[in-house]
């Protein structure tokens, strides 16, 4: 980005190279803690971003515990398997297709919001598709404390939810690790497709 199109943007540049230009996905971390306030500084910032009908479905499962970890880790993919084993933190995002039942306190202006969602299949595909959208708030807000993040896709996701979420009704989504980035934490920076090659004016 020109410095001239950065000074357009309100944010401070230090924040735009914090949230954007210069945050990576970490591959490797310091040893270093990640304390409870970060995390709850970091939920606490992302969850007032816009979901559908203020549904929030999304939900944060911290593995902190050796215990907890040695369950997660023979369900990750090989390759996120040793990053994952020595992250602080890692975060496993799930979807609540029972965000129904929070309804009158999120969208109280609709006393009767809880009915329009009946049926389970669509309401799983609302608290998908915006618990997305959720996961990307939550990496940015990890990168607003100052820690790098670590999406992964790259796990038996079917495993994770008999592992952690069997009698419930949460759908896992992404893991991330957390933390701050160790030695050789990037791989090298991928390209990023242009204005004009993404971006059409109707």
């Amino acid at each position: 980005m020109t410095a001239t199109l950065t000074d357009v943007l309100e944010l401070e540049r230090s924040a735009q190279e914090l949230l954007f230009h210069e945050a990576r996905t970490a591959n490797t971390f310091a040893d270093e803690p990640v304390s409870d306030e970060q995390l709850r500084a970091i939920y606490d910032l992302v969850k007032w971003a816009p979901t559908s009908m203020n549904i929030q479905p999304l939900r944060v499962s911290l593995v902190r515990s050796a215990e907890a970890r040695a369950r997660l880790l023979p369900h990750m993919s090989e390759g996120n398997r040793g990053k994952t084993g020595t992250a602080p933190v890692v975060a496993i995002l799930s979807a609540d297709s029972d965000f129904h039942e929070h309804l009158h306190r999120t969208f109280p202006h609709v006393p009767n919001a809880k009915d329009r969602f009946p049926d389970a299949g669509k309401r799983a595909e609302m608290a998908r598709f915006n618990a997305l959208l959720q996961v990307g708030y939550f990496i940015l807000g990890v990168r607003a404390a100052g820690l790098s993040a670590g999406p992964m896709t790259g796990f038996d996701a079917a495993g994770v939810r008999e592992e952690f979420f069997a009698d419930g009704t949460q759908e896992p989504l992404v893991i991330v690790n957390i933390g701050k980035p160790g030695p050789d934490a990037w791989f090298p920076r991928l390209p990023r497709l242009e204005f004009d090659e993404a971006v059409e004016v109707l």
